[in-house]
């Protein structure tokens, strides 16, 4: 009998209510095994990953997906804070964003992103996109355990 996969925190920093619905829902389509924690500002999600204010009993996240684009810090600087942190920067980032600008890739990238995916701006194909990155990141992809 095959063991069922442990379940994983996925924690999803994104701006866009619309998006974050989305994303929430091709996530949890098939398994609702995840589980997602959503949140739309830079500086709450540093306080989510460094266990502050009202996240004091927060979980790690096995993987992150992060817009670029985000209010409070940006998500450029929220990856380069992540990244240098020795207790954080071991988590996968997916950066996840409207951006196709040859600089956010670039940056994106040197700051140790571990991957960049444009984001449709049809819903459906990005619907599709985020079963994609669920499948690899959380299907084939061995990620350590905290």
């Amino acid at each position: 009998m095959e063991e069922s996969p442990a379940q994983r925190l996925i924690l999803v920093v994104e701006d866009n209510p619309e998006h974050t619905h989305l994303i929430k829902d091709a996530l949890t389509e098939n398994s609702g095994r995840h589980q997602i924690i959503a949140i739309a500002d830079g500086m709450e999600a540093m306080d989510f990953l460094h266990r502050r204010g009202n996240y004091k009993e927060a979980t790690r996240p096995d993987l992150i997906l992060l817009d670029l684009n985000i209010s409070g810090k940006d998500g450029r600087e929220l990856l380069a804070e992540i990244k240098a942190d020795p207790q954080l920067k071991r988590i996968p980032i997916v950066i996840l964003t409207i951006s196709d600008h040859e600089e956010d890739i670039f940056q994106s990238y040197a700051l140790q992103g571990n991957c960049y995916v444009i984001k449709s701006s049809d819903l459906e194909q990005l619907f599709q996109l985020v079963k994609r990155i669920e499948e690899f990141w959380l299907g084939i992809v061995t990620l350590p355990i905290e």
